[in-house]
């Protein structure tokens, strides 16, 4: 039975004991991810406190974090969403993401809906993709790909 979560602290707790054990064991995202059999996206924020786990795949990552049968079980609950706190966010690369969206949010809906029509890209049907690529002046460039399913509004 699938059961969810009203307060975020429990998986605000298991998170950073997973980070820890992840840090301890000297494991990547992706090595987790491979353990899970899901995307290292998805699994990434499921440990983080943003999605549940299927069941083999909540096992799967508590065993090669260390963690107990209770964290397993709290890895599948559906969470309470939302990681950063109200007002604009402090940490560099989550303020990147902010100014970004401040410069280019209105850009992006306009080419949405220009190229699309009213509605949202949905973030539940979704998958994120992070790449690094050679910078051809010099460097290393971030590719980001956010990639949602396409919902129009309809009128009732």
């Amino acid at each position: 039975m699938l059961h969810a979560q009203f307060d975020p602290t429990a998986r605000q707790t298991l998170a950073t004991t997973a980070v820890e054990a992840k840090l301890r064991k000297d494991l990547s995202w992706q090595q987790i991810a491979d353990a899970a059999g899901l995307s290292v996206a998805f699994v990434t924020a499921a440990v983080l406190g943003q999605h549940a786990l299927p069941e083999q795949s909540a096992r799967a990552v508590a065993e090669l974090l260390g963690l107990d049968d209770d964290a397993a079980l709290l890895l599948r609950t559906i969470p309470t969403r939302g990681s950063i706190d109200g007002g604009i966010p402090t940490d560099p690369t989550i303020y990147r993401f902010y100014e970004m969206l401040q410069v280019y949010g209105t850009t992006l809906k306009a080419l949405v809906h220009e190229e699309f029509g009213d509605g949202i890209i949905s973030a539940i049907n979704f998958k994120l993709d992070v790449k690094k690529v050679a910078d051809p002046e010099g460097g290393e460039r971030a590719v980001i790909t956010l990639d949602g399913k396409y919902l129009p509004t309809k009128p009732f």
